[in-house]
Parts: structure tokens; C-alpha cells; sequence
């Protein structure tokens, strides 16, 4: 009977002790459940310095049956991009901490195709912060990335690009502006369900000109968002106005709450975040732009607003059609943004790309004519030289592609489109494996290095 008593009495315990947390299988000698660390929470600095994540990485292999691997590097002193390969290490080592990349160029650049595949990969192994700078391509009636939308029911948007030699109104940081007189303002932004997966935000921020009315969010509840207006300028007449929501979506509907101001109603676009900690891939590019429509101190000032630790520049291709195409006037031009670039940009590293060989319509006998763009390589030269004698890393699109005569290379593969100058959706995520492949060998340099043994995480 006592045997008894003293049995139910231990079941007592056992059940009281559950009931209050304190009963764990360690107490029974078995192992403890080991917590894993959630995604957002920084891990404690001696566990990081110990963290795998900080070993090599291996990057895709690329499906391009011409290029060559031993050129698909970014050249020039490794050391210049040290300090950006430290925040990504950083990054992988459990840092909660968010890394701006800028990718400035042309129509290569603005479908968004190769940059996005850059983004999503940079995403994969370091961590998503969000979707970044989108900016309304399609209210000034030309094409836009495919992952996102940017809608309204003004219809009398003058739109301004920079590549204009007067543009109707003003460019901002997208490298376009749109401007209204319409006393009702609205625009809907939505993350396209298929292709933008995965980058719903919970902030915006709204660049627009200083004059222009504000816009609030709508169609939300009301105590799930909170819309911070801009006082002063950021950046010479940019206003800053920050939505934030205390979920993720993938829609913010935006609409005026005053009477606008005539004439100033000037919008540049939007930078989505996550909140979460990881790298924002902003890409800009603008149909048709070359190196001198981007060199402008006003312009470049309002770049510096998105804080790049790295910032590619990819052009030179549109300048290749000119009738006086000069490849000491074209590397001047180079210069010059790589000088301005420095100037307002002093702590970001730059990164040059060659453009890669395209053909050019010739009229023979009356009848089109494709013929190789020669004019294309010795860009590509200017480009890498000026790379070389500044000190600049530079990754060699054509050169590792095949470099002369590597147009027909790719129109054999079935990778150009109708004009022979752009290239098919694929051949854009080509393009971008082989760039992040170069980053990633660059960095699997720096974690292999002696020096990057000590002091990672900061």
C-alpha cells in the first residue's frame, strides 16, 4: 500500500511539473531539443564567428555553351571590392543588417531580366530585404519589369526620361519622372503574383518632387498603416514620404489627401522593403541611355539616397549606333560618370561591364542587312581599359562571350531578339548567372583569404 502511495505521489509531481514548463526529457536523461535561431534574429557574435554560412559558396554553372569560365571574373585589384565581400560575409554569418546594390544601365537593364536573376540569387544566399527601387516604366508608356505593376487613373502623366534632350519634366532617381495637373491622384502598386513571389513588403517609401502633394495609403484598415509625410528635402527638391504596414502585402493603393499643387505634381517612384535583413538589388535602366544621360550632379545626388556598398554601371551599346562613334570621346564619357560617380559616391565600390557584341541593320540593294557591330568591341576595350587605369573592377560580358565575332555565336543559340541587339528572356538570365558567378568567385577569394580570417562580423 505505501509502494503504491509513493508511486501515484511521483505521477503527481511529474504531471505538476509539466503543467508548469519545468518537466523536460533532460530530466529523464534524454537530450534537449536544440532551438534553431529565427531568420531575423542576429546570432550571438562567438557563435557566428563559428557560423558555416561563412564558408565558400558554389556559384550555378551557367548553360551557355560559349563562354569561357577562366575569363568569367571580375578583373582588376580584388581588393577593391573587399569591403563589400566583408558586409556579405557578414551577412551570411548572421548579421542583421541590410546591403544596397544599385545596377545602372540601359534597355539591357530596364526589361529586368538579367538584374532580376541577379537579385533572386543574391536573395538565395544572403537573404532577401526586399524588392527595391521600382519606378512607373509603364505611365510613361514604355515597357517594365515583369514582377511588379504601377497603375492609375490619371491619364494625363507627362513624362520625362533622361534620355530626352528636353525632357517634359523632371527625372528622378529612376532615371524617369511623371508629372499631372489632375486634381485627383492615384496609383496602385501590386507585386505580381507569379513572378514577383516572395517580395511582399511592409514599407514603401514614395520619392516625389517637393512641391508635389503627398499621397496616403488607402483601402487598408486603418490601424495596420501609418504614412509618415516628408517635411524637408532629402536631397535637393526629393521628398521622402515612408508608408509602413504591420504585415506584409503585396498592394498599396495611394491616393492624394489634399488639393494637389499645380504644376508640381511630380513622382519618381517607390523602395520596397521587407524589414527583414539581407540585400536590396535596385535596378535602373532607361531604353536607349548612354553614359552622358546619367552624368549629372543633380542626378547622381538623388542615387546616393538608395546608399549602394556597390553600384555595376552597364552601357556602352546605344553609343556603338552613332554615325561618329569615337572610342577616345566614348571613353571620356566613361570618365566623366566615373567621376562624378566618386564624387558623391566615395564610399561605394563601382563595378564597370563590357557590353556584349550585337549586329546593325544595313541597307544593301534596298534589302536589310545584319551585319556584326564592330563598333561594339571596341567599346568593350574603352570600357575595360578605363577600368584598368582607374582602378576599377570590371566584368568582361564580351570578351568572356567570345569577344569578335561572338554575335553569331549567340544568334546560332537562338538567344537574340527580332533586332539582333536585344536578347531573349533567357539569354538575359545567362547573362546574370555569369555576372553573379564573377561576384561569387570574387568572394569565395575573399572567405579563402588570410585576411578575411579575423574580424568578419563587426
Amino acid at each position: 500500500m505505501t509502494k503504491q502511495i509513493k508511486q501515484l505521489g511521483n505521477i503527481l509531481i511529474i504531471v505538476l511539473l509539466t503543467g508548469l514548463g519545468l518537466y523536460s526529457p533532460w530530466l529523464r536523461g534524454a537530450a534537449a531539443p536544440v532551438r534553431m535561431p529565427d531568420e531575423k534574429t542576429p546570432l550571438p557574435a562567438d557563435t557566428l564567428r563559428m557560423a558555416p554560412e561563412a564558408s565558400p559558396l558554389t556559384p550555378e554553372e551557367p548553360a551557355l555553351p560559349f563562354y569561357i569560365d577562366s575569363l568569367c571574373v571580375l578583373t582588376g585589384d580584388a581588393r577593391a571590392l573587399e569591403p563589400f565581400y566583408r558586409q556579405l560575409a557578414a551577412l551570411r554569418q548572421g548579421k542583421d543588417t541590410v546591403i544596397s546594390v544599385v545596377h545602372l544601365g540601359d534597355s539591357h537593364i530596364q526589361c529586368g531580366f538579367l538584374t532580376g536573376h541577379v537579385m533572386r540569387l543574391f536573395h538565395r544566399d544572403f537573404g532577401n530585404a526586399g524588392r527595391g527601387l521600382i519606378v512607373p516604366l509603364k505611365l510613361t508608356r514604355t515597357n517594365e519589369p515583369d514582377d511588379y505593376f504601377i497603375r492609375s487613373t490619371v491619364t494625363d502623366w507627362l513624362k520625362g526620361r533622361c534620355i530626352q534632350a528636353e525632357p517634359k519634366c523632371p527625372v528622378g532617381i529612376g532615371g524617369i519622372g511623371i508629372r499631372t495637373e489632375a486634381r485627383k491622384i492615384n496609383m496602385e502598386v501590386i507585386i505580381a503574383r507569379n513572378n514577383g513571389a516572395g517580395y511582399g513588403f511592409n514599407q514603401a517609401v514614395l520619392f516625389r518632387d517637393r512641391e508635389a502633394t503627398p499621397l496616403i495609403a488607402t483601402g487598408v484598415p486603418a490601424n495596420g498603416v501609418k504614412t509618415v509625410t516628408g517635411r524637408r528635402p532629402v536631397c535637393a527638391d526629393v521628398v521622402c514620404d515612408t508608408v509602413r504596414f504591420d504585415r506584409l502585402t503585396d498592394t498599396l493603393l495611394l491616393r492624394s489627401h489634399m488639393l494637389p499643387a499645380r504644376y508640381n505634381n511630380l513622382y519618381y517612384g517607390l523602395n520596397l522593403t521587407n524589414g527583414a535583413p539581407g540585400v536590396l538589388y535596385h535596378s535602373i535602366g532607361v531604353n536607349g541611355a548612354m553614359f552622358v544621360n546619367y552624368t549629372d550632379s543633380a542626378y547622381v545626388k538623388q542615387l546616393a539616397l538608395l546608399e549602394p556598398s556597390l553600384l555595376i554601371v552597364s552601357m556602352g551599346t546605344n553609343e556603338t549606333f552613332g554615325r561618329r562613334f569615337n572610342a577616345s570621346e566614348f571613353k571620356g564619357q566613361v570618365a566623366r560618370l566615373v567621376g562624378l560617380l566618386r564624387t558623391y559616391l566615395p564610399n561605394t565600390v563601382l563595378v564597370l561591364t563590357t557590353p556584349p557584341e550585337c549586329f546593325q541593320r544595313k541597307s544593301v540593294n534596298k534589302k536589310p542587312v545584319y551585319q556584326r557591330n564592330p563598333n561594339t568591341g571596341t567599346a568593350a576595350g574603352a570600357i575595360a581599359g578605363l577600368a584598368a587605369e582607374e582602378g576599377i573592377p570590371c566584368w568582361d560580358l564580351y570578351r568572356m562571350t567570345g569577344g569578335q565575332g561572338s554575335s553569331g555565336k549567340w544568334l546560332e543559340a537562338g538567344l537574340f531578339g527580332r533586332d539582333r541587339i536585344h536578347f531573349t528572356k533567357e539569354a538575359y538570365r545567362e547573362q546574370g548567372k555569369l555576372l553573379y558567378r564573377a561576384l561569387v568567385k570574387g568572394y569565395n577569394g575573399f572567405i579563402n583569404s588570410r585576411e578575411a580570417t579575423a574580424g568578419l562580423v563587426e
